[in-house]
């Protein structure tokens, strides 16, 4: 295990014995943990993709559907990423584009892959940002961080959805030793970072982002029975925007395990 993850989960421990967690219900929490990549500008590592930039598609494809809604987010080098980084079985070229309409009301986008060497153009959006200061900010923001870079991360249950009373009894307590852990990572990259598989986070805790997406899609194609399991969906990745007065939002794109490679 990397030494940033043991650091990351002795001060977990730290957190969760300061509230009073016995040790073997604590090392219990910690064997759910899952791995997960942290790609920020304010991380040190090997660069994978970038924040925004224009939003590049196949030559003569049609776009995703509320083209003119999406923003990239982000723009990641699969070819860049270190196989061991996720338990995702990502394919190893091309571009993962992340692209999302987030709002309070109606948050909404879309993952695209582009294998290698596909001719591409860019498509260029009309936007009315008179409509929305917070969408001004946030293309200015994406256009201005750069590069992202990779750490080796960990990541925890944070959603009552996911825990067994009976098996974690301390369950609440945990839970917020990990909040304290990672809003304190969450200082050190300024809230702007991608993470990629693990644990899917959110400021309410209750049910499960990927667990209502897996419900979704489920609801939407009831004769597909592959959708249909909560249990085979994973978190693809999710954003924190750095964008003033949305610190605790979160921005998640999720997928159904048997369509990641």
């Amino acid at each position: 295990m990397k030494p940033e993850i043991l650091e990351k989960l002795d001060r977990f421990r730290q957190e969760a014995f300061a509230r009073d967690v016995p040790p073997a219900d604590v090392e219990r929490w910690l064997a759910t943990a899952r791995p997960c990549a942290t790609l920020s500008p304010h991380v040190d590592g090997p660069v994978v993709g970038r924040f925004g930039g224009p939003l590049t598609l196949p030559v003569g494809a049609p776009g995703p559907e509320h083209l003119d809604e999406l923003h990239l987010i982000a723009s990641l080098d699969l070819a860049a990423l270190p196989t061991d980084a996720t338990r995702l079985p990502l394919p190893h070229e091309g571009r993962l584009l992340l692209c999302a309409h987030p709002d309070a009301l109606d948050t909404h986008g879309t993952a695209i892959h582009l294998p290698a060497d596909t001719p591409v153009e860019e498509r260029h959006v009309e936007r009315d940002h008179s409509a929305s200061d917070v969408f001004a900010e946030l293309d200015a923001q994406l256009l201005r961080t750069g590069e992202l870079r990779l750490r080796h991360d960990i990541s925890l249950p944070d959603h009552d959805s996911l825990v067994d009373p009976a098996e974690h009894p301390h369950a609440g307590a945990l839970r917020e030793a990990w909040r304290q852990v990672r809003g304190a990572d969450l200082h050190l990259t300024k809230w702007s970072q991608i993470q990629l598989d693990g644990y899917a986070t959110d400021e309410y805790g209750e049910l499960d982002p990927v667990q209502a997406a897996a419900r979704a899609a489920a609801a939407d194609h009831p004769a597909h029975v592959d959708v249909a399991r909560p249990e085979d969906w994973v978190l693809l990745a999710q954003w924190h925007p750095d964008i003033d007065g949305w610190e605790s939002a979160v921005v998640h794109w999720s997928v159904a395990r048997q369509d990641v490679a």
